[in-house]
């Protein structure tokens, strides 16, 4: 298509390249010390039954006073610093339930197909109707059985002695969603997720509090999935790519993503001679609509990739990115020689108004056309390098999107 009137010397056009997509389930990745707990039980049609426990080691300050044997027992509560709320029907209770676990958290690394065996019983459970809430901490009541004895070891018990006794004792916490909610949370780990025990000795006014956090203490997300009768339910292992119709999707932390063939650059890059590419977008979407209170990702890198589906590497160990427009796609190492570049990874970022990731890759497609840089399929992957942490392992956040949806959208000029 021809924009520019016809007896101009330059000639403006454009053109609309469609991306094949498929699906991948990543390889199981490492969800050890992201900071946030993912808990939650969400079905849906694509990616059929995801659930999202959370595994944490909890503290004690050994330097902090413990209750002395004058001491009253009053009260124990469970609080749990909720950072994020993601899911259907907020306004209707959702329950969750903390549960002792009865194996330790070992000093390795945990993936997120790895669980640790708990009591089944939970020792604090609670409803909670979130609404508008997405920051929140919830104060849950404990079980009273449990609370005296934890109580009576933290008066009178070798178990409070040191951390490594505590831990022999208390090997952590499993915390856990209902089946039906459909819906996640974000529990973020430290002072002010805990137990509080409330005591006060003969003539106190005021309760004295003794806590244990999950300050400094080792946690993991684990995650199952049941695709059965879902439009996903071929995808079966993992690190393959597969066809699953018009329809395609993202789900953080279950690990699902979408490959992108870029083959389609070929043909449109060989009838060139002598352009110039004025401006080119990557866009995806819109989107598939979703609740309000279930959002997608706010913004993807995009890995290269190939037939492995894994994320391609530099020599040195760094992944291969689509860089920032703008920026330059090639860079020369130490010894003179190109190779590709990798500091400034290219940020698709969400419209909330139009429901669309967008990017510029002006650069990147001039580099292409130069034969600069080699022509690699595309990984998206949903996390942001200028945010802290991994949101594609701190969430359940997905989207869905019609596969005529994806393109890269091209205007360049050339002299005739």
């Amino acid at each position: 298509m021809q924009l520019a009137p016809g007896n101009n010397q330059i000639g403006v056009f454009f053109t609309e390249i469609e991306l094949p997509a498929r699906v991948v389930l990543l390889d199981s990745f490492n969800t050890t010390n992201q900071g946030v707990l993912i808990v939650g039980e969400e079905v849906d049609p694509f990616f059929g039954k995801s659930s999202g426990r959370g595994f944490s080691r909890m503290f004690i300050d050994v330097t902090e006073d413990r209750p002395t044997r004058e001491a009253f027992f009053d009260s124990v509560f469970f609080f749990l610093d909720v950072v994020s709320v993601n899911g259907e029907n907020l306004d209707q209770p959702k329950q969750i339930s903390i549960h002792k676990l009865t194996q330790p958290i070992l000093d390795t690394l945990y993936y997120n197909f790895d669980e640790l065996s708990f009591e089944n019983e939970p020792f604090s459970q609670a409803e909670i109707t979130f609404d508008d809430v997405r920051d929140t901490t919830i104060k849950m009541p404990v079980n009273e059985e449990f609370g005296l004895e934890l109580f009576d070891k933290i008066v009178r018990g070798r178990e409070f002695n040191d951390l490594f006794s505590f831990r022999d004792y208390f090997p952590g916490i499993a915390v856990t969603a209902r089946e039906g909610d459909n819906a996640t949370v974000g529990v973020n780990l430290g002072f002010l997720t805990k137990l509080s025990f409330y005591y006060h000795l003969a003539g106190d006014t005021l309760p004295s509090i003794y806590e244990i956090n999950t300050a400094s203490s080792r946690s993991f997300n684990g995650v199952k999935s049941d695709r059965s009768g879902s439009a996903t339910a071929i995808v079966e292992d993992l690190g393959k790519d597969y066809d699953v119709g018009p329809l395609v999707g993202l789900k953080a932390n279950l690990g699902m993503t979408i490959k992108l063939d870029t083959s389609p650059f070929d043909p449109f890059l060989d009838t060139l001679d002598g352009v110039t590419f004025n401006q080119v977008n990557f866009e995806i979407g819109k989107i598939q609509d979703q609740p309000e209170t279930q959002n997608p990702l706010s913004s993807m890198i995009i890995y290269f990739t190939d037939n492995s589906n894994e994320i391609l590497t530099r020599s040195d160990g760094l992944p291969l990115t689509l860089q920032t427009d703008g920026q330059p796609q090639i860079v020369l190492d130490a010894d003179g020689n190109e190779q590709p570049a990798v500091n400034a990874p290219s940020i698709l970022r969400f419209n909330e108004n139009t429901g669309i990731y967008t990017t510029q890759i002006s650069s990147y497609l001039g580099a292409l056309y130069r034969k600069e840089i080699t022509r690699r399929d595309w990984l998206l992957y949903g996390n942001s390098p200028q945010t802290s942490g991994d949101d594609f392992k701190r969430s359940f956040r997905e989207f869905l999107v019609n596969q005529e949806n994806i393109k890269v959208k091209v205007i360049y000029s050339k002299i005739r």
